[in-house]
């Protein structure tokens, strides 16, 4: 699945020379953790976030009254507090790889690009869609999870166990085994009972049902 399905499109975004009071008040408004920040030019320059403004705050230790943080924070530009070195993706990326750039850098969001001009903004919460979606989460149904031998024709092999029984595969998502032998296997099935599913299952030389319900 490329990365243009799932993301949001046309995201909302911010200058350089606004407040953070003034962005403070958009995302409160917009109900929004991160923006996008856009020059002139409207060519990508960097991003802000909730944890950005947080941390250009005063402390909770300071001694100025609410009117005094109020006028600073009118005073503080985007631009002094936003992350300049902005990791980007393109359009066209899949959105595996996107996942792991945000897992392996940590980090919440990431804009989208169609060469420099940006065309949406990936975010957590846009994976966990993803996530609810490719497991068949909003689906009636059993789920199961099994572990198979790591060799060519097990999953043609399960699939076809449980098609001949008459069951309709709502979702099927392989992930790593135990060790380098074995995959695990996450299946969302409709038309059969735990029975019908077991016996499938059991059927197949070296699979293990590690887990079933629904």
């Amino acid at each position: 699945m490329l990365i243009n399905r799932v993301m949001t499109k046309n995201p909302i975004y911010v200058h350089p020379d606004m407040s953070v009071t003034e962005v403070r008040s958009l995302m409160e408004k917009e109900q929004i953790g991160h923006l996008p920040v856009l020059d002139k030019n409207n060519k990508l320059v960097g991003i802000l976030t909730k944890k950005d403004m947080l941390q250009a705050g005063p402390s909770a230790a300071t001694s100025l009254d609410m009117y005094e943080i109020s006028y600073l924070l009118s005073k503080l530009r985007v631009e002094k507090i936003m992350v300049k070195d902005v990791i980007t993706v393109d359009e066209n990326e899949v959105v595996e790889e996107v996942a792991r750039i945000m897992a392996d850098k940590d980090i919440g969001c990431i804009p989208v690009l169609k060469g420099e001009l940006l065309v949406g903004i990936i975010t957590e919460t846009d994976l966990f869609h993803v996530f609810v979606k490719a497991f068949g989460a909003r689906h009636p149904g059993i789920r199961i999870t099994i572990n198979v031998a790591e060799k060519p024709g097990q999953l043609e092999k399960l699939t076809h166990a449980i098609t001949v029984k008459g069951g309709n595969i709502i979702a099927l998502v392989p992930s790593d085994g135990d060790d380098l032998d074995h995959r695990r296997i996450t299946l969302k099935i409709s038309g059969l009972s735990r029975a019908d599913i077991e016996e499938s299952v059991h059927a197949l030389p070296d699979a293990v049902l590690e887990d079933i319900r629904g």
